[in-house]
């Protein structure tokens, strides 16, 4: 199978050795040179007239969250009409439609790991996230890729892939860059905060855009509301000094991770 990815950073990078490691001939595409150093045993594209002559099976759009559809307009025109467009992208938002305008069949998923905190190497505890209004075949073939990860896979709808990220990657970041925003140097910081301020500083390593998309889905601002409303309810509790109400408060807490 021939496979187009959009964008050599670091999940292009990976799904590229992942692609080629199963025997599939592979072409990595990024406008910038400098990010094509250092991939191997694929094809690499700078330009768009290179990619006129690849005919990919797959074109997997790789490219930051900002540029997901500018990328594909610009690569588009360069496929031909059998080829089967997606995405992996952490946020959805315009995405149904753009597939629909396309009038081409599609498949998009959302690998819930990244280089920054997950093992490559083994993602036997990370999840992975197949939308449903995808091709069948193509959702299979991620399935079978995914399974062959030991990844948990969740099927869900656009709608209800970007609700759950505003959970899993909207909260935490949220958090973290609260708790980065108010940070001071400390001479000498307990286990608890040097693990916060290692998240913070992975967290801090990531692309500024898609820290960005991330916390712009439209399903964030909800979720900061809860955070907001809760840490006033908390700061009154401290301030007060109200053991009963703190009891509770934990308590909740501990319910809500159960």
């Amino acid at each position: 199978m021939k496979i187009l990815i959009i964008g050599a950073g670091k999940m292009g990078k990976f799904f590229c050795d992942l692609f080629t490691s199963h025997g599939h001939q592979v072409a990595l595409f990024d406008i910038r040179p400098e990010n094509l150093l250092y991939t191997f045993n694929c094809l690499r594209f700078a330009s768009l007239d290179e990619i006129d002559g690849f005919e990919p099976d797959l074109l997997l759009n790789a490219a930051t969250v900002k540029y997901t559809i500018p990328a594909f307009e610009a690569v588009i025109p360069h496929l031909p009409e059998h080829t089967v467009i997606g995405d992996i992208a952490s946020v959805k938002t315009g995405l149904p439609e753009f597939y629909a305008r396309s009038g081409r069949r599609f498949v998009s998923t959302h690998p819930m790991f990244g280089p920054t905190f997950a093992s490559l190497a083994n993602l036997g505890n990370e999840n992975a996230i197949i939308i449903k209004e995808g091709d069948e075949e193509w959702k299979a073939f991620f399935r079978n890729l995914y399974r062959e990860l030991q990844l948990n896979i969740v099927d869900y709808t656009f709608e209800e892939h970007d609700v759950t990220t505003a959970y899993s990657l909207s909260l935490p970041f949220a958090s973290t860059l609260v708790f980065a925003g108010v940070m001071k140097h400390q001479e000498a910081p307990g286990t608890t905060f040097k693990r916060h301020m290692a998240i913070a500083r992975g967290l801090l390593s990531e692309d500024d855009y898609l820290l960005q998309e991330i916390l712009f889905n439209p399903n964030s601002s909800e979720r900061l509301t809860a955070v907001r409303e809760r840490l006033a309810e908390l700061q009154e509790i401290v301030d007060s000094r109200d053991a009963d109400r703190m009891k509770d408060f934990l308590n909740s807490a501990r319910r809500n991770i159960e």
